[in-house]
């Protein structure tokens, strides 16, 4: 089956292309539900789930093969709801690379393959650096090559620039003794196992 030419081309209504991921969401009240996808675009999400937040109001999103994505609820749907989103040029790019790369892989029936296999490093004493220059001594649960669960008795807020060890992150969760991160890069897959330290 030959591949599929997904063209996102920058115009009013982006291109959704209908893609199956399961992932979580999370609203203003800090609450999470499961959700899977209906539909994406660069410009928004469609989501089925058991929630309908109302219109305006903020999701943060992590979804399987896409990583986290964030919008405002634009409309209700009978299944759920839609998220627009406004990416800067450079995010709509990855998303739609990311986006053709999966509509590719269905066409051709490959295997769904796991988001970044998680592993518990070796070395798991770290340090996590606050934007005001504080550090918190902290414990990696486990790493991916793109992000990593760590206990700390810091709680930055989400969306929260940090440094963990030496690498620079993202807060993207809480959760009870913790929190989670993504990382600014990858470390290159062809690199990293359970010796890798941040």
């Amino acid at each position: 089956m030959p591949l599929i030419a997904v063209k996102f081309e920058e115009r009013r209504r982006h291109q959704r292309v209908k893609v199956v991921l399961p992932g979580r969401y999370m609203l203003e009240d800090r609450l999470e539900y499961p959700c899977q996808t209906l539909d994406i675009s660069p410009g928004g999400v469609a989501f089925a789930s058991v929630t309908t937040p109302r219109v305006g109001e903020r999701v943060v999103a992590y979804l399987n093969q896409i990583g986290r994505v964030e919008g405002t609820v634009a409309r209700h749907l009978e299944q759920g709801f839609a998220i627009a989103m406004k990416l800067p040029l450079i995010k709509r790019e990855k998303l739609a690379d990311q986006l053709t790369w999966l509509v590719n892989r269905q066409a051709l029936g490959m295997a769904e393959d796991r988001q970044h296999e998680r592993i518990a490093p070796l070395v798991s004493h770290t340090t996590l650096k606050l934007p005001n220059g504080q550090e918190h001594l902290a414990k990696l649960i486990d790493i991916s090559i793109s992000g990593a669960a760590l206990t700390v008795a810091a709680t930055p807020p989400i969306g929260s620039p940090v440094v963990v060890g030496e690498t620079g992150a993202q807060v993207v969760r809480h959760f009870v003794g913790g929190i989670a991160v993504e990382f600014n890069r990858p470390f290159p897959a062809e690199t990293f196992d359970e010796n890798t330290t941040l």
